[in-house]
This record gives C-alpha cells, sequence and structure tokens, in this order.
C-alpha cells in the first residue's frame, strides 16, 4: 500500500479548479536511481495541462504510473478527490484514463479496426466479437479526428503519419476521462499538426483533462493551459501558461538561463569528402546531385514525403537507387548494403531509433560498440575491458545520463536513446555522419549537447548531413541547405541566403 502524505495536496487549489485526477508527493525509485522525489500534479477538466522537462526528469515515469505500468514507492494519487491505486493499466482504463503515446505498439498485420479495439473489442452473443459493431464504432471515431482512414484497411498499408492517427483513435476508444499525450505531433505533417489542435479544442469542450507532453514550446504555448515543470525528478513549478514566458520556462527546466541553443562556429571547409551524382529511385526520388567538404554541415529541408530520410536510406544501403554514382576521397564507391557504406566511411543515425537505430534489448555499452567489435576482439574473442572504454569515452563525450553502462537502452529516455545512436557510429570514425532529425522527441537541454557536440565534430573535420523539420535548426547549424520537395532538389541555399520564409517557399512548391 502506499504511504498517506501528511497533507494531501488540494484538488481545488482556490481558483474553482477540482482535479479529476491529482498526485500528491509520489516518489518513485530504481535501483541507483530517484526518478521521482516528491512530485505533484493536477489535472483539470476542460483544460490542457502541459508536463515540461528535460529528458529525464520523470516525464515518462509520471505517465506509465498514471497508466498502472509503474506503482509508486511513496505519496498518493487521487481520482475525484479519493485516494486511488493503479495496480494495473486495465485499471487506470476503467478509472478513465488513456494515454497516446509517442511510439505506441501497433500491428501490422491486423486491420485498423482490430489495432483500435484490441483487447476490449465489442462483443455479441455468446461472448463473440462483434465485427460490425467494431468496425462501425472504429470509423465514427476515426471520422471524428478527420482520419479519414477505412478501419478494414490493413495497418502496413499506411504511412507512419496515418499510423499515428490509428494510435489517437485506439486512445480514444474508451470513454476516456484524462487523455495523456506524449510527443502526439512527432510523426505528423503540418496539417496534420493543424487537425490534431482541433482535436484536442475538441476534447476540451467534451471535459477531458488533457496531459500534454511537448519539446515544442510554439505547441505548449498555443494549446496549454497550465504548466508543470519537471527537473531530476522534482516539480519545479506550475502555473498558468498565460503567467509564464519561453524564458522562464527554459529556466526552469535546466536550472540555467539558455540564451543561446545554437552554438557559434567558423565553418572552415577543407577538401570535398564526397560527391553524389545523378542518384534515383524509381519511386522515392531523381537526380540527386550535391557535393560535401570536410568540416561541413549540409542541412537537407523538405515537408512530409519530401524524400529526404527515403534518400539518405539509400546513401546508407538500405535501399538500392535505380542510378547514380557516388565518390569518397574522389574515388568510386560502390555501395549496395550498409556494410560497404559504413567500410567507405558514411554512417547514418535514422529518425526512428527504436526500430532502426538502436536493439532496447541490450545494455548501452553493447549497442555502442555493435558496429566496432573487430577493433575490440581478438582470437575470436570479446575484450571486455576495450569494448566499455570505447562506449564509455563516447557516451561520456555525448553526455549521456544512466546509471551505468549496463542499463537497457529500452529503459533510457528518448534523448539518451538517441545519444546512444549517435555514438555507435561515431566509435566507428567515420568520413561523413547523416543525422535524420537528430534532435526529434529531445528536450531543449538535450538539443544543445546534441547541437555542440555537432559543431565540435565539423570543426574535427568530420562532413555532417543533417535532415531536419525544425526550421531554427536548420538555420542554426547548416553552412549550406538543399531543399527537397517530391523527391526532387528544388534549391540550394548558402549560409546568407537562408530564411524561414525563402525555405518554406521552396518547400512548399509557393
Amino acid at each position: 500500500m502506499l504511504k498517506k502524505p501528511d497533507t494531501f495536496l488540494p484538488t481545488d487549489d482556490g481558483t474553482g479548479e477540482t482535479a479529476v485526477l491529482a498526485l500528491d508527493g509520489i516518489t518513485k525509485r530504481f535501483p541507483g536511481v530517484i526518478a521521482l522525489s516528491g512530485v505533484s500534479l493536477r489535472l483539470i477538466p476542460g483544460k490542457v495541462t502541459a508536463l515540461i522537462g528535460e529528458n529525464g526528469a520523470g516525464k515518462s515515469t509520471v505517465v506509465k504510473i498514471l497508466t498502472g505500468i509503474y506503482q509508486p514507492d511513496g505519496g498518493a494519487m487521487l481520482v475525484d478527490e479519493l485516494p486511488t491505486v493503479f495496480p494495473a493499466p486495465q485499471v487506470a482504463a476503467e478509472h478513465g484514463v488513456t494515454a497516446i503515446h509517442q511510439e505506441t505498439v501497433l500491428f501490422d498485420e491486423l486491420s485498423v479496426a482490430e489495432n483500435i479495439f484490441l483487447g476490449h473489442a465489442p462483443r455479441g452473443r455468446f461472448g463473440l466479437i462483434d465485427l460490425k459493431a467494431m468496425i462501425a464504432r472504429s470509423r465514427d471515431i476515426l471520422e471524428s479526428i478527420g482520419a479519414g482512414i477505412d478501419p478494414e484497411q490493413k495497418l502496413k498499408d499506411l504511412g507512419i503519419a496515418k499510423k499515428h492517427l490509428v494510435a489517437i483513435a485506439r486512445a480514444l476508444s474508451i470513454d476516456a476521462r484524462v487523455v495523456i499525450m506524449d510527443e502526439p505531433t512527432a510523426a505528423l505533417s503540418h496539417k496534420e499538426i493543424e487537425e490534431l489542435y482541433e482535436l484536442v479544442e475538441s476534447l476540451k469542450s467534451q471535459g477531458k483533462a488533457i496531459l500534454f507532453i511537448s519539446h515544442k514550446f510554439d505547441e505548449i504555448f498555443r494549446i496549454a493551459d497550465n504548466y508543470t515543470v519537471f527537473r531530476d525528478g522534482q516539480m519545479i513549478g506550475k502555473g498558468a501558461m498565460a503567467d509564464v514566458s519561453e524564458v522562464d520556462l527554459v529556466t526552469m527546466m535546466v536550472g540555467r538561463d539558455v540564451s543561446q541553443i545554437f552554438p557559434q562556429r567558423a565553418s572552415n571547409p577543407g577538401e570535398t569528402v564526397l560527391k553524389v551524382e545523378g542518384y534515383a529511385h524509381p519511386t522515392e526520388f531523381e537526380d540527386i546531385s550535391f557535393t560535401l567538404r570536410k568540416g561541413q554541415i549540409l542541412g537537407f529541408y523538405g515537408l512530409v514525403g519530401a524524400g529526404r530520410s527515403e534518400f539518405m536510406q539509400a546513401l546508407f544501403g538500405i535501399t538500392r537507387p535505380s542510378r547514380g554514382r557516388i565518390e569518397i576521397d574522389g574515388i568510386t564507391a560502390q555501395i549496395t548494403s550498409p556494410a560497404d557504406a559504413i567500410e567507405n566511411g558514411i554512417v547514418y543515425v535514422p529518425e526512428d531509433r527504436g526500430q532502426q537505430g538502436a536493439i532496447l534489448d541490450l545494455p548501452i555499452f553493447q549497442n555502442v560498440t555493435l558496429p566496432s567489435l573487430g577493433r575490440i576482439s581478438g582470437n575470436g574473442f570479446l575484450k571486455l575491458a576495450q569494448e566499455f572504454a570505447l562506449a564509455r569515452e563516447y557516451t561520456e563525450r555525448l553526455d549521456l545520463r544512466a546509471a551505468s553502462l549496463d542499463t537497457h537502452v529500452g529503459t533510457l529516455s528518448g534523448g539518451n536513446q538517441q545519444k546512444v545512436v549517435i555514438a555507435k557510429w561515431l566509435a566507428t570514425r567515420p568520413k561523413v555522419i547523416i543525422l535524420d532529425e537528430p534532435t526529434k522527441g529531445v528536450d531543449i537541454g538535450s538539443k544543445a549537447a546534441v547541437h555542440e557536440f555537432m559543431a565540435e565534430l565539423a570543426a574535427q573535420g568530420l562532413a555532417v548531413i543533417m535532415v531536419s523539420s525544425e526550421i531554427p535548426e536548420i538555420l542554426g547549424m547548416s553552412d549550406r541547405v538543399i531543399v527537397m520537395r517530391e523527391g526532387r532538389i528544388v534549391t540550394e541555399l548558402a549560409q546568407g541566403d537562408m530564411r524561414p520564409e525563402t525555405l518554406v517557399r521552396h518547400a512548399a512548391g509557393i
């Protein structure tokens, strides 16, 4: 049983707003780590509360407590002002708590409707699943969020953004009172993000309490009514969004004033290290040509569907181009597999780190050293001391936060998982590193660390390709920018010509 705190957090703090769900003095410990230390949180019907903090601040742990995955070691949870325990996710769902996660597990071989109602499908006579009712209810939910998806379609036939909308529909398929949205816009286009904002407003009008977790301050200030800031497992501040500025929030998040996210750097490019001529794919991209010099950061910008990631995967040998030519240090390279790319000094940090970037069930040190086993083995045996030394060198350079190098990657925050993936490829000592959305789902403090490290790599002579959908990141880090639309390069801009409106105009074809 939970230890009852001496004083409950008032569910009505004098504003006349009573919390449907509140946490009071919640503590959660793991071996060697205090994940939460006496934190409090109030979720109000008809209001959006933004939960803000760096990766590792305790946000994910709170979400898992609210959804019954974890049980706290101390403190209390109050539902409608009554102390309550969620011993399992099913109990949280019965109390109307649902979550839309950044990386929700869905099943490609099932239909959209089966994914939406998995585990709680409507039943007919004799307890059998009522397929007709399930499809009809799925269609209603999908239409209510403007998804435009056939509920009988197989999930595997949908793109990433559509799958994300199915995850939202799945979360809304229960009669929710509390809706948790964890980085809900990460895989959505601009149009779909606007539709999500409309959905949030609709949920608010229905009286649902919404917990919104995002690293994008423009989203937070647009839709949130209240905020709560966590830092290092503690609640640092809370209040109304109308009473706080972006600078205030950043200072609370990181414990210091972050006045400059992007490092000041002088571009001193060296010799050409990569030359791409006429790269094409039958369905994804056409006639991609450019050069990249040592010490340069080359940005690739475009809207969803522009073909940027698809080209990067071909450059790394994951997919085969139909034609095209690559030179590394002036010598033609044949890249037909990732092994060929690595041997030629090209490495790729993918956007989807959970599926493509890391093995979540392995510890940090094994993930980092996986592509470099030849350097840390002899006579057919791994040299464990060298393996730990290699992993420690690159994780320390990236300021990775974990209890130990034995920690499984799947237990890390999103930002720290990204650092593991970057460390893994840097350990191979590449000539060219491709960073596909390197700070996606990463908090502002970790973004600054990644940007500093990118600048350091460029200063050391490494050639960097950065794919990013964030205009400030593109402008703040790139020496040159290539803009893609519908699988083609539409323009290349030098640093002095880069403007937000210029990027958007070319990317949108205006």
